[in-house]
């Protein structure tokens, strides 16, 4: 008897086998329809040899092969891989290695990269082929599904077992890959579920790509844990969103604050009727308070929410109700998490006092793939160590102050550069802003602002800064140093690189 994630869609579509399920462009699964197909995929895996444990690999962009990819195999017990598609061909290869992948499935439309991977040496023995144009030796996703069973694969699974593998994103070093359990996924949907207004009536659209743990499990799989309408789309377009909304009756949404600065950019945004919206969601990096500001004064409850791919990733959310009152916390943990603030001797640190955020619940992860000095070094007696620094307010709510590696050291005095950030963001001409440290004889570290303007047609000097800043922040805080870039430079979720950007300074 199956017990993990795909006994969802086994249950839905049994109860509710007539509703919306799944969404991708013209094609549209009901809840029967979805399962069966993830059962005949489950069917094909097993006859290409993939068995219990096994990593199946995936170059995908966010189409419903993926999905039904990752479904088939919870199915069976194998571990779905999904990749980040913008990485080069040798990065890809890492990945590939490092899982010891056999299965690979791939979309047409990054077939340069899987013909290059192709000349590389690795473990892949069978390729499989999204769409048109195959190679002729790849098998061929819809001819797999077309000949096989509809029948339950009827595994015994686990909620221990791992289902899923995320690389983390390598903004530093070589990327881990987070193992997440059926429970990781099971146990972060019902925090989700339980701290947000969700109903089996929600229509969410995933846009933030599935290889990102926002992107999967934010609303996607908590979306389906619920028996509610996933509907998908392959490129970020900010008009396409707003006309999405509109058409499909979105009423949950997901971005990284890089989309939600974008959807406030698009032409007459007002004229749209997103009425239907009832709640949306910012994480993966701190949101600009502008942002905030801007759906808020929209009457849109917006939601500013924390969490990383190794706690699946639901650790806090600051909901509605305080989203004014405590506008730049990210909330409070969720009823099956419980965190805490420590000093580096593990003691918890005061109200108003900064540590790092740890983390424990079931929605920890199982630890890094083949790294256990990694594991021990990041989870330790059940917690697990973010790397975030952080404090609690007198009422209990959480302030990411930083990156511990991130913090700056001037003179002796902490910098973290997220607040100074944020105050940038209010300079009617800063698009995007950055500060990072540089190397200074005299105070050990220096403050550089690196900075995009709305305007780049106007000069911009480190005067205009500090004079915006002066009486905003700290003198000790002010940058010294400015650099005016045409965007600043981000991976894959809409993270800043501060690591480019140090190493450039």
């Amino acid at each position: 008897m199956t017990k993990g994630i795909g006994n969802w869609l086994k249950k839905y579509s049994e109860f509710d086998p007539d509703k919306l399920a799944l969404v991708f462009k013209d094609k549209r699964f009901t809840y029967s329809e979805l399962n069966e197909r993830v059962n005949q995929l489950a069917h094909a895996f097993v006859s290409l040899g993939v068995r219990k444990g096994d990593r199946v690999d995936a170059l995908l962009l966010n189409t419903n092969e993926a999905l039904e990819s990752m479904f088939a195999c919870a199915k069976i017990g194998a571990i779905f891989v999904p990749i980040n598609f913008r990485l080069s061909v040798d990065e890809v290869l890492y990945i590939v290695n490092d899982s010891g992948a056999n299965h690979f499935i791939y979309d047409e439309r990054l077939r340069p990269v899987v013909d290059a991977l192709r000349q590389k040496e690795s473990k892949l023995i069978d390729y499989i082929h999204v769409g048109s144009n195959p190679h002729e030796e790849d098998y061929e996703y819809e001819h797999l599904i077309e000949g096989s069973s509809t029948e339950e694969p009827g595994y015994d699974i686990s909620l221990d077992d791992i289902h899923l593998m995320m690389y983390t994103s390598g903004t530093t070093g070589r990327p881990k890959g987070a193992m997440l359990s059926h429970g990781n996924t099971q146990w972060n949907a019902i925090n989700c579920i339980n701290f947000m207004p969700t109903h089996n009536t929600d229509i969410t659209l995933t846009v933030a790509p599935l290889f990102h743990i926002g992107g999967m499990s934010v609303f996607t799989t908590p979306l389906f844990y619920k028996g509610g309408t996933v509907i998908l789309d392959d490129n970020f377009d900010p008009k396409s969103v707003m006309q999405k909304i509109q058409e499909e009756k979105i009423t949950g949404l997901f971005f990284v604050p890089a989309m939600w600065q974008a959807l406030t950019t698009v032409d007459k945004f007002d004229d749209y009727d997103i009425s239907s919206l009832r709640f949306c969601v910012s994480g993966g990096a701190p949101c600009p308070i502008t942002i905030i500001e801007y759906f808020q004064a929209r009457g849109i409850p917006f939601y500013e929410g924390f969490g990383l791919t190794e706690t699946a990733p639901f650790v806090s959310l600051l909901d509605a109700k305080n989203s004014i009152r405590k506008n730049g916390s990210v909330g409070k943990a969720p009823v099956h998490t419980d965190v805490r603030i420590v000093d580096p001797n593990d003691r918890d640190v005061p109200p108003g006092e900064v540590g790092e955020l740890i983390v424990r619940g079931p929605n920890v992860m199982v630890g890094y793939w083949n790294k256990p000095e990694a594991t021990k070094e990041a989870i330790k007696d059940g917690w697990f160590y973010t790397g975030d620094l952080a404090k609690f307010d007198d009422e209990g709510f959480i302030y990411i102050v930083d990156r511990k590696k991130d913090m700056i050291i001037t003179g002796g005095e902490n910098v973290y550069p997220i607040e100074v950030e944020q105050v940038l963001y209010r300079h009617p001409n800063i698009r995007e802003a950055a500060i990072i440290g540089y190397p200074d004889e005299k105070w050990g570290e220096s403050i550089k602002a690196v900075i995009s303007l709305k305007d780049a047609s106007s000069p911009f000097t480190i005067e205009d800064i500090q004079q915006f800043l002066d009486g905003k922040i700290a003198r000790y805080k002010m940058p010294k140093k400015i650099e005016v870039v045409d965007a600043l430079p981000r991976n894959a979720t809409g993270k800043i690189l501060k690591t480019v950007l140090r190493k450039e300074a």
